[in-house]
């Protein structure tokens, strides 16, 4: 499977009269994008705002990043199943507009619960976001619509906005292309190569999904088993965050840290990079055990993966999990590597691991709760609400689980740990 990214680079975002790409500042109708957000029924009105990289502006409740992407005409579908309609992701040319994003703001959430983008500062320097140009929505639902339907219409309106951003450079001359091209298992040229695949959590059953929660293809994976994917299809909108976050965001799913390193290795000729399984945390012993076997066999006997990397979604349930479907596929001769984070506040290694296993014993620590920056006030705040603005502008503590990219379950995290 071929997946062609036409890369227009964008170096700052401004308002104007017409929606289009100026070089690489991207001119945004936010008038007409308003109009196009606020045909969904559940929304009374919306706020549009612009941060820019470098900006003294802090961000809050932020409910997702999406980075503006739309697929080229007659080549696939943008976000099938959610917006768009259902099509196979991950092949075809797939236009990206490389240093924007839209993030969408929660005014429903409360701070304790919610991350925040931090644009400036040392705590800015450790999460991707902030170098970024960010048009900011903030969805106001109409009264009495259940919580889920509000997040819904948050979702949807953070990737219709994405799509229109992006579609102002179908007509353009990309600055790069970037081609992702794997041919799975059975590739005959990479005989001899090691062989590896990727098993990625996109849901903890502690927390039912929402019917509307339009995780996977349009789906909230309820009943779903492991499944077996292209890792371009994680590339191109197959997956997007769900109401939750739990360290995710879509931005990272369509910029997956892990699997573009692995594709980095597979174009070096170092690897084989063979495919990838999406599963989920289970409720249960009995989903956790059948889950662990079933996505291990899949990357044993469907993928002949030599090594595995396992990636979580949630906190400590989530975690047995992948730890127990890294013990199967080493069981079965697959060495892995497991990134961890750990919500522990003793700073001690046997409190944050919740597993012992002696064959799994690569381990990458992504950040937890026991980091944190004293912020200073900052001039400007986008957020859901006055009384939510007039806290986050003032000083504070923010711990890195609650700033958006730093504590980042897809691998793009900067903090390490060290046991002296």
């Amino acid at each position: 499977m071929r997946l062609t990214l036409a890369i227009h680079p964008v170096s700052a975002i401004t308002k104007g009269s017409a929606t289009r790409l100026d070089g690489t500042i991207l001119v945004v109708d936010t008038d007409e994008l308003r109009q196009l957000i606020m045909e969904d029924a559940r929304l009374r009105e919306v706020d549009i705002q612009i941060a820019s990289s470098g900006e003294p502006c802090r961000i809050g409740v932020v409910s997702d990043i999406v980075e503006p992407r739309a697929k080229e005409p007659s080549s696939g579908s943008d976000f099938p199943g959610v917006i768009g309609p259902m099509a196979m992701a991950g092949s075809g040319t797939t236009h990206v507009l490389r240093g924007a994003a839209v993030t969408v703001v929660d005014d429903g959430t409360p701070l304790q619960n919610g991350k925040v983008l931090e644009m400036t500062g040392p705590a800015s320097n450790q999460s991707p976001y902030s170098s970024l140009q960010h048009l900011v929505i903030v969805p106001h639902a109409s009264e009495g619509q259940e919580r889920h339907s509000v997040q819904n219409a948050q979702r949807m309106a953070s990737l219709k906005a994405a799509t229109y951003l992006a579609r102002t450079a179908l007509s353009e001359t990309p600055g790069d292309t970037e081609t992702l091209d794997s041919g799975g298992p059975g590739d005959s040229e990479r005989r001899g190569l090691p062989r590896f695949a990727y098993i990625g959590q996109i849901h903890s059953r502690q927390r039912v999904a929402e019917v509307d929660e339009r995780i996977f293809y349009g789906d909230n994976t309820a009943g779903m088993v492991p499944t077996l994917i292209h890792p371009n299809e994680w590339l191109d909108g197959a997956i997007i965050a769900g109401y939750q976050g739990m360290g995710t965001e879509t931005y990272l799913y369509q910029n997956h840290p892990i699997i573009n390193e692995l594709y980095r290795w597979h174009n070096e000729d170092k690897i084989n990079l063979v495919g990838s399984i999406v599963t989920m945390a289970a409720s249960d012993n009995l989903q956790r055990e059948r889950n662990s076997m079933m996505a291990a066999q899949q990357a044993k006997w469907n993928l002949t993966a030599d090594g595995v990397v396992l990636t979580k979604y949630g906190g400590g349930a989530p975690h047995a999990d992948m730890s127990l479907t890294a013990l199967h596929c080493e069981k079965l001769g697959m060495r892995t590597v497991v990134q961890v984070s750990d919500m522990s506040r003793d700073r001690r290694a046997e409190s944050a691991l919740l597993f012992n296993y002696e064959e799994v014993d690569a381990i990458v620590y992504v950040g937890g709760t026991d980091t944190g920056w004293d912020v200073p006030a900052v001039s400007k705040v986008i957020a859901g609400n006055g009384e939510l603005s007039e806290t986050l502008g003032a000083p504070m503590h923010l711990q890195s689980g609650n700033l958006c990219g730093v504590t980042s379950q897809q691998g793009a995290s900067k903090l390490r740990s060290f046991i002296h």
